[in-house]
């Protein structure tokens, strides 16, 4: 197979992609900022419980 060949199947494939909308580009990104959030959140919560535990411990 030639690079030629490889260009016109790549450029054919290419056509078959169905790229996301802006709303459904707008919608992921605000999941993931809200997943992240949360995640932040939860550990910075863990953090703060197992450093006092620590602090109480060692104290």
């Amino acid at each position: 197979m030639n690079i030629n060949t490889h260009i016109k199947n790549a450029k054919a494939e290419l056509t078959k992609v169905i790229f996301p909308t802006k709303g459904q580009v707008k919608q992921a990104y605000i999941a993931v900022m809200i997943v992240v959030t949360v995640i932040a959140a939860f550990l910075a919560v863990v953090d703060l419980i197992m450093s006092s535990a620590m602090n109480t411990i060692l104290g």
